[in-house]
């Protein structure tokens, strides 16, 4: 399924599906809060926090995609990606994915 930032597609034609959304909402473990917290301190990335994040991007991504297919869509544009911490002290990172599915032909 195309998924795409633009409002269009070049040489297609478009017909709307409807908004669809997806989330996703995973918690950092202990042992991945503290070495995260250690690399802080040092300085560097966070390859932890890295890895939950691409996870939960795509859990998100997978999900907003499921949902335009079962409206008939075969591609979603428009897509934005939203980026939040919730939970006590910011300990679940959420993810959510909106878009417009489409058909294209």
């Amino acid at each position: 399924m195309l998924v795409t930032t633009t409002n269009s597609v070049q040489g297609k034609d478009i017909d709307y599906k409807g908004l669809v959304t997806g989330e996703a909402i995973l918690g950092a473990n202990l042992f991945k809060d503290l070495f995260a917290g250690i690399r802080d301190i040092v300085g560097g990335r966070s390859a932890a926090y890295e890895e939950e994040l691409a996870k939960a991007r795509q859990i998100a991504l997978d999900e907003m995609c499921s949902r335009a297919q079962t409206l008939g869509g075969n591609a979603v544009i428009g897509v934005d990606l939203d980026y939040e911490t919730v939970g006590q002290n910011g300990s679940m990172l959420m993810v959510s994915a909106t878009g417009t599915a489409v058909y294209l032909r």
